[in-house]
């Protein structure tokens, strides 16, 4: 399911990572401009992997950072 998760971003322009935990939730970072890391947030809020069951979403730690950590988003396991 998350390479549907990877493709949103790489549309949207954001990077970060995501990743499944054993207690069948996602966690993950995201980083880009603040509208665009909004679109992404929605898009995890709401649409998500066409498999997925979006119970709740929980954004935490927001801050604004002055240089990018990651160069591209993709699943870490």
């Amino acid at each position: 399911p998350n390479q549907y998760t990877e493709q949103e971003a790489k549309k949207l322009g954001v990077v970060g990572w995501v990743k499944n935990t054993s207690q069948g939730t996602v966690t993950g970072q995201v980083q880009g401009p603040e509208e665009r890391v909004n679109e992404m947030k929605s898009w995890l809020s709401k649409v998500g992997s066409p498999s997925s069951r979006i119970d709740k979403t929980n954004f935490s730690n927001e801050k604004e950072i002055s240089k990018l950590d990651f160069s591209d988003f993709n699943t870490r396991y």
